[in-house]
This record gives C-alpha cells, structure tokens and sequence, in this order.
C-alpha cells in the first residue's frame, strides 16, 4: 500500500463492506494496532483507533515524505502555513493574529518567525504607537517562494489523493469538515 494507492475498499478483497473495514482487517500499520488491542483488551470499542489514529498517521506521514515540495524547500508545514497566512491574507499581520490564523500557540509563532526572518522570508515592523506590537510581512524572497512552491505541493498532494476517485475525495472532505467543525466549537476547544 502507498500514499497513492491505498489498497482494496471495503468488499474489494472478500470483506463484507464497512463493518468488515472498521474490523481492522486492512493492511495498514492502524488496523496491526486495532487487532492488537482486540486480542488483549476485546472488551474495548477501538472504533475512535480506526479513524483518529489513521488521521494523525497520514498527517505524520506528510509531514515526513522526503519528496514533498515543503521538505525540499526547507520549510515544515507549520512554517509555510505562516508564510501562506501572509500571503494569502495580503496585508500585515501581528504575531497573535498569526497564531489565530495557523491555529498555533504564541510561543510555536514566536520561533518560526525568528526562523523565517532569520531566512529572509518574512520582516518585523515596529508599531509606530506601541514599541511591544510587531508587525509581520513578507519579503519579495518570501512571496516569491510561497507562489513558487504552493502550486508544487497542491500538484503533490492531489498525486497523493489520485487513488481515491472525485466522489471519495469530496466525501472525505466532508466528513473531514464535520468533525474539524465539531472538535472547533467543542466547549473548553482551545482558541488560538
């Protein structure tokens, strides 16, 4: 099983569709782990494993591919989602506006500045009436990389989606959607 080829759907290889799937029948590292605990601990519903544990590992796993746009433009993910949030929101931002929009603490925005200024890629402005306010933005050398590696890593990404069909992908999104929106306005859901 690769990224673009996640391997036979529910029923494809002699499984009897969506409860067979949410058995951990399947050939991932997730389904070993459900079977695992199924035989130490069978009185568990590991049904939250089967999906909150295949999110975080496919995260993992894009974070990590070697071949990504990001990885070769010496960028992690949450740096880029700071540059893209320059860059797609046009203006000047300060640090805590920035964490607002890459869902980061002011501590986590704090150090990939400093990295990306370090760089070249983004500028400090002092604020005229409050010396403690900075002011965040790109440089020429910060939007020229964000606009010549975003069309780079969609075109990844959508190699990575490519075993899934358009109705799957718009499905997953949904669905994706629907619990980001739920884990989003959970009370107690930290607002950064």
């Amino acid at each position: 099983m690769t990224a673009t080829n996640p391997g036979p759907g529910p029923g494809e290889n002699g499984d009897d569709g969506p409860d067979a799937a949410r058995a951990g029948t399947g050939g991932d590292t997730v389904a070993a782990v459900v079977r695992q605990w199924r035989a130490v601990r069978p009185d568990l519903d590991t049904g939250p494993i089967e999906i909150i544990g295949r999110v975080n590992r496919c995260a993992a796993l894009l974070q990590q591919a070697e071949d990504a746009p990001l990885r070769r433009a010496g960028l992690s993910r949450p740096e880029f989602d700071l540059l893209g949030a320059l860059r797609r929101t046009g203006c000047e931002l300060t640090p805590g506006e920035l964490a607002r929009e890459t869902y980061s603490s002011g501590a986590a925005v704090t150090k990939r500045v400093k990295h990306l200024t370090e760089r070249g890629l983004v500028e400090r402005r002092g604020d005229d009436r409050d010396r403690r306010v900075a002011h965040l933005r790109l440089t020429d050398a910060g939007r020229d990389l964000v606009d010549g590696v975003l069309p780079d890593q969609l075109a990844y990404e959508s190699a990575v989606l490519s075993g899934l069909g358009p109705a799957a992908q718009g499905e997953l999104a949904v669905l994706l959607g629907t619990l980001l929106g739920r884990l989003e306005n959970r009370p107690g859901a930290p607002r950064t």
